[in-house]
């Protein structure tokens, strides 16, 4: 199934000069092969040769120096020619299994982007990073071992016997087939038991991947919790069982390698003896019994090499066959096979007696409908868990809904391509998360084909220009892994200069100021204000001071539109809103206190002033 699946990477139909390619690489294996069998002859030859000139069979030493010497330049030349064209094969071959691999590795690179938020929800970054590294490696692997190792050394066998037969007779032939017989089977049983173990280390290097990257992406939740200790023992944990599964592995390769010795080694001893009898016997040379050696010898070569390929590809399949069940995951959200691109006119957006569930035992949004008119502000306010963010994932189809109908401007979002959909949406999170590249790269991330006029502008725009150019760097400063370089509202503002430059009609404002303070605060909802001019905008609010200009706000509990209106309205009504709204008023005021308290008390000296604190870029 797996090599099925790999034929056309192998034997690409547009590409024929990787076909090409493979041709001469066949033609150059066959060849060597040829050359390769015909040295052990080349070799007897001489030694027959120098064993008349030792029992004095041949007369004029002039002629005999001649014909030694060209039995000995040619095996000389045999031996030259044979690794010049193994390496020309691997030449011509090399080009082919690189393309596999670069093709392969592309083609899961863009499923697992089409792949649904909840199968990325549901992996592990870093345990999927080390299955794709290792199918990668596996494919070149299996490529390379498979085609130019086990086809050579298969014709190889064959044309050894050949020879044999046409030296000696058809029992030298059945020794040395029951000889390899015997050495394959165990070297695959023996490579069966050892690839238990060696998936155990693999899982096991795999957990310590995921555990290690994890923690570190998580850096500072570990520093903030004094965690170190407790994150190197979990870590400490898993590679004692890769070192564990690693011995194994080791003890059972050096049992591995003994035991195809001493199987090979008995068929060859036993040849060599029958060799040396015809020797006795007069039926046979010197040159016979050294031409026997050379050929196990050199059968052995590739065979030993056979047992370490069989393992490698058998491991490599396990690999490679995590990566095309990847491959083989259906995404959980399509586009219809009629669908077509969204036509932007107004920006209006309708959600239609929308049911949305995660799973079936839990119902997030039950029979919900409301609209956002083109060109207005609506927002989304409740609990937390009453599903205001799901509206948004729902709004970029990262899930297809139970029942009811979504539209913008009509269009039902389930009937038009998802490119386009989420072409026509801007987002800024409440969690903005940076690439580790330079600012000029992640804000021009809204719009890769922009030049960086149009990047500055956006950053004027977003309130960080300024910002930018006192950095020794300035547009060219790296931000760091997930931009923890940046502030929390300088990776706000950069996540707005993206979305302005992007150009969306239709805004999502989600939660996008909730973890700044309020200094902060105010700036950037400055900012956003001006992003969300003349566009269709829909906020998801937690602190409900931000959203008191909206044109309408939408109130959620349980899954439930509960209330609607303007903040005006809702206050009036006295309902959820409004306990909301006083909550958090009663918790600002505290807070305020609080600070008005502190103030005081450096004030008169009671407690030691605090050095006034500047969000800085390191």
């Amino acid at each position: 199934m797996v090599l099925k699946g790999l034929l056309p990477y192998v034997w690409p139909a547009a590409r024929p000069d990787l076909k090409r390619n493979v041709v001469f690489a066949f033609a150059m294996l066959l060849v060597a092969k040829l050359i390769t069998v015909a040295t052990p002859i080349i070799y007897k030859e001489a030694v027959d040769e120098l064993t008349r000139v030792a029992n004095g069979e041949l007369g004029t030493v002039g002629t005999l120096s001649l014909v030694i010497t060209g039995l000995i330049l040619s095996y000389g030349v045999a031996r030259v020619v044979m690794m010049a064209l193994n390496q020309l094969r691997d030449v011509f071959f090399t080009k082919v299994g690189q393309h596999a691999v670069r093709e392969l590795n592309k083609k899961t690179f863009e499923h697992l982007h089409r792949l649904s938020l909840r199968f990325h929800l549901e992996r592990r970054t870093g345990g999927l990073s080390r299955v794709l590294e290792r199918g990668a490696r596996a494919i070149e692997l299996i490529i390379r071992m498979g085609i130019l190792n086990v086809v050579p050394t298969a014709m190889e066998l064959l044309l050894v016997c050949g020879i044999l037969f046409f030296y000696f007779d058809m029992f030298y032939v059945l020794i040395v087939l029951a000889t390899v017989a015997l050495y394959m089977w165990f070297t695959f049983a023996a490579s069966e038991w050892r690839i238990a173990i060696r998936r155990e280390m693999n899982d096991s290097d795999t957990e310590a991947n995921t555990k290690a990257i994890d923690s570190l992406l998580n850096f500072e939740t570990v520093k903030y919790f004094g965690n170190e200790d407790l994150e190197a023992r979990r870590f400490d944990k898993s590679m004692a069982r890769y070192e564990q599964a690693a011995i194994k592995t080791y003890y059972s390769l050096a049992i591995l390698n003994t035991g195809q010795a001493a199987i090979f080694t008995a068929g060859m001893t036993a040849v060599m003896w029958m060799a040396a009898r015809g020797i006795a016997a007069g039926t046979h040379t010197i040159g016979d019994f050294v031409m026997i050696n050379a050929l196990m010898i050199q059968l052995y070569m590739p065979l030993n090499f056979m047992g370490m390929v069989y393992r490698e590809i058998k491991q490599g399949l396990v690999d490679i066959e995590v990566m095309f069940a990847i491959m083989r995951e259906k995404p959980e959200v399509r586009d219809a096979p009629d669908a077509r691109p969204l036509v932007q006119t107004e920006g209006t957006i309708r959600f239609e007696n929308v049911s949305f569930s995660y799973d079936r035992e839990r119902t997030i949004l039950k029979n919900i409908s409301f609209e956002v008119p083109a060109g207005k502000m609506v927002a989304i306010v409740g609990p937390s868990g009453a599903g205001k963010s799901t509206i948004s994932r729902i709004l970029f189809r990262f899930y297809d809904i139970d029942s009811g109908r979504v539209t913008i401007d009509g269009q039902d979002i389930n009937k038009v391509t998802q490119t386009s959909l989420r072409a026509a949406i801007g987002v800024v999170p409440q969690d903005t998360v940076l690439f580790n590249d330079t600012i000029l790269y992640n804000i021009r991330y809204g719009s890769p084909d922009a030049n960086e006029e149009e990047v500055m502008a956006a950053a004027k725009m977003a309130q960080i220009d300024g910002f930018i150019r006192m950095l020794p760097d300035g547009y060219k400063t790296m931000v760091g892994e997930r931009g923890l370089k940046l502030s929390g509202g300088e990776k706000q503002r950069v996540a707005i200069a993206r979305t302005l430059l992007k150009g969306p009609p239709i805004l999502i404002l989600d939660e996008a100021t909730s973890a700044l303070d309020s200094h902060t605060e105010k700036e950037i909802q400055d900012a956003l204000d001006q992003v969300a001019k003349d566009r269709t905008t829909l906020v998801i609010a937690h602190r409900l001071s931000t959203i008191v200009h909206a044109d309408n706000i939408l109130v959620l509990e349980k899954g439930q539109l509960v209330e609607q209106g303007t903040h005006g309205e809702l206050m009036a009504k006295g309902g959820l809103y409004a306990s909301l709204w006083n909550r958090q008023r009663e918790a600002e005021k505290a807070r305020e206190e609080l600070a008005h308290a502190i103030e005081e008390a450096e004030r008169v000296g009671a407690i030691p002033r605090k050095a006034d604190a500047y969000d800085t870029f390191e």
